[in-house]
């Protein structure tokens, strides 16, 4: 096999960082300018397209040719560009460092890879590179002094040129170099077929109600302009959008107390207030939430044929390996459904607000639960939605061995019902007899499973439910006495894994999970690594023991924390709870594989929901069933693993 390191440099209107690299070549404007490559890691070289020179046809032969296999940093940027400019290349022949060094549990960025990997100076990305990007690549604001040109041309500076052909080149060589101190350990060729799944996913692309999403930025603007022209005349205030002038009015009329306009100070404020300030504050809620930013960001995003593409970023989360969205953010949605959602985005469409605002009242509230359904099926398909029920619960269980929890999914029990009659020891139904336990035992669940406590049990809300800090601890306790093997399972995996520090041999914990200490010797780099029941591996950098806050041994290693590379800490409910998500994301993956294999078209997932666009005229009466038994169909390296799942077809997407 040889090899073909690429790196190059493009020039488009659109800006790349809130449309995604689809919509940024869907446009007459986008050319690649450079185009910088090195073959078998050798000498690299620089084609100037921007001037006149061509890529030579060997090259082009190459991009297509499996014998030749593509090196780039974030690959997905390269492949994507070169297509669209009709170098055709499959993504099945390429290698993306980015995703091999974040499988290694390194940070994402060429340059901060670099720096973290420690490549001598002369191998590290230029830092000059973004003030070029900015010249050269993006469109220039035309002034008197510039002759009124939208763009900096080549030859309009030859030496900041040469400096930006330089910058290219050298990209090459530092991802040359980042790959050859990644190579030791490579990365499972089933990651990457992953990996080109979620490409051609991303390529599919969601389709985009473009009335919809028009008119909901049209209410939007007339009702901001009706929520201002209402505060002035309630305060005479000029500029009801400066913080400053309305917190002296408030201050000046009820309010004299109020220091900040946060939304935390706002929303409290308004429980304890009344009259004319109470209404200001209303509308400053209304007026401070972004129900309309996703709407927007779909604006900016959609490509010409109507729909988004690109909204998974494939190994987003270094230590798991989970996906993370982008552009639309599609993991953080609302989940809130409009009633009669029908005819809330009938009104919206038409753009009439007078009828919205008299049927629903809060119009940001309404249009915020709308953006769901933004996202739409093309003409003649449906939306076939499944998600997996409980999946980390089951992981979990099914890790630990523990029994009645195992017992309560095979029942086909609500498991938080059946944790509150674990922890309270009498039966529990929901809406039926000690049904008032449920909430208990599903915030014992969502929170104690990694061995979280009173803290935990208050992010998931516990506090909300009037218990107090003995009560929550209690709930902790009887949640921990009801579920002994999952408690003694974070004692392993960090006794393991503290125990591979000291030895180079693997040190087993259970059902394919172990720990290896293992090392890179020619680079002086080492890692503890878990490996996982299917063979994947997590791995954490630069692992050691360190002295934790309570004075005992703990578990520390590298990571990126802000803009820092540095230690942290862990510890076995942490561990577990990596191990946890990451053979979650692996079911995940497996059930994609099955319907992909199947014929089925995902067009993106959200945590552990799979949203396929199905053909109409191709859908059988027990559709929904045929997905569902895809997604669940046994898992060869986690046998007794018992997963189940629950959708909906709809034209649309939604919360069920």
């Amino acid at each position: 096999m040889r090899h073909l390191s690429i790196d190059i440099e493009t020039f488009s209107d659109q800006d790349i960082g809130k449309t995604g690299v689809w919509r940024y070549c869907d446009t007459p404007a986008f050319e690649i300018i450079l185009f910088a490559y090195a073959y078998d890691f050798g000498a690299v070289h620089v084609i100037d397209l921007a001037q006149g020179e061509t890529i030579p046809d060997s090259i082009i032969k190459d991009l297509q040719d499996p014998d030749v296999i593509k090196h780039a940093y974030n690959d997905q940027f390269e492949v994507t560009c070169l297509n669209h400019a009709g170098y055709k290349t499959p993504i099945e022949q390429w290698r993306c460092t980015m995703i091999h060094s974040m499988y290694l549990g390194y940070p994402a960025g060429l340059a901060t890879l670099g720096k973290v990997l420690g490549l001598p100076a002369d191998k590290q990305k230029l830092s000059i590179g973004k003030a070029l990007i900015r010249y050269f690549c993006v469109p220039c604001k035309p002034t008197q002094k510039n002759g009124g040109r939208t763009r900096n041309k080549s030859y309009g500076d030859p030496e900041k040129w040469d400096l930006f052909k330089e910058y290219n080149r050298q990209d090459v060589v530092t991802e040359m170099e980042d790959y050859k101190r990644l190579a030791a350990f490579p990365v499972p060729e089933e990651v990457w077929r992953d990996r080109e799944i979620n490409y051609h996913l991303n390529c599919r692309g969601v389709g985009i109600d473009l009335d919809l999403m028009h008119g909901a930025l049209a209410i939007d603007t007339e009702y901001r302009e009706k929520l201002i022209a209402q505060v002035q005349t309630l305060t005479g205030i000029e500029n009801p959008n400066s913080r400053s002038q309305l917190l002296d009015w408030l201050n000046q009329n009820g309010l004299p107390d109020l220091e900040k306009l946060t939304k935390d100070t706002v929303k409290d404020t308004l429980g304890t207030t009344k009259g004319t300030p109470k209404e200001v504050l209303q509308i400053r809620q209304y007026l401070a939430k972004s129900s309309v930013a996703k709407y927007a960001a779909m604006e900016r995003a959609v490509c010409n044929d109507g729909r988004i593409r690109g909204v998974m970023q494939y190994y987003g989360a270094s230590r798991t390996g989970r996906f993370a969205g982008r552009i639309l953010q599609p993991q953080n949605l609302p989940h809130d459904v409009p009633t009669a959602v029908d005819t809330a985005r009938k009104l919206v469409k038409e753009g009439n607000l007078p009828k919205l605002e008299l049927l629903y009242g809060n119009v940001s509230a309404i249009l915020s639960q709308l953006i769901r359904t933004t996202l739409v099926a093309k003409p003649g398909c449906q939306y076939v939605v499944a998600d997996f029920s409980s999946i980390e619960a089951r992981v979990l269980a099914w890790l630990a061995d523990e029994k009645w929890e195992m017992e309560a999914f095979a029942a086909g029990k609500d498991i938080y019902c059946a944790t509150a009659s674990a922890m309270f020891g009498v039966p529990v139904v929901k809406h039926g007899i000690n049904g008032e336990l449920r909430a208990k035992g599903k915030v014992a669940t969502l929170a104690c499973g990694y061995g979280g406590g009173v803290n935990a049990l208050k992010a998931m809300g516990a506090d909300k439910m009037g218990l107090n800090d003995d009560e929550l601890r209690q709930v902790v306790s009887q949640w921990r006495t009801a579920s002994p093997s999952i408690v003694r399972l974070w004692g392993q995996m960090e006794e393991a894994a503290i125990k591979a520090l000291g030895t180079a041999e693997l040190v087993p914990v259970t059902k394919g999970v172990s720990f290896q200490h293992k090392a890179n010797m020619l680079y002086g780099y080492d890692y503890l690594v878990m490996t996982l029941p299917n063979g994947r591996q997590l791995f954490y950098p630069q692992p050691g023991l360190c002295k934790n806050r309570f004075g005992f041994s703990s578990l520390q290693y590298r990571t990126q924390l802000g803009s820092q590379w540095t230690y942290t800490e862990t510890y076995g409910g942490k561990i577990t709870e990596n191990c946890i998500q990451a053979i979650a994301r692996d079911c995940l993956c497996e059930a994609i594989r099955n319907l992909v294999a199947t014929g089925y078209d995902p067009v993106m997932h959200i945590h552990d929901e799979v949203v396929l666009e199905v053909p109409e005229s191709q859908m059988h009466p027990d559709e929904l069933q045929r997905v569902i038994a895809l997604m669940c169909k046994p898992i060869s390296w986690a046998p007794g693993l018992l997963l189940n799942a629950d959708g909906f077809i709809s034209p649309f997407y939604k919360k069920d």
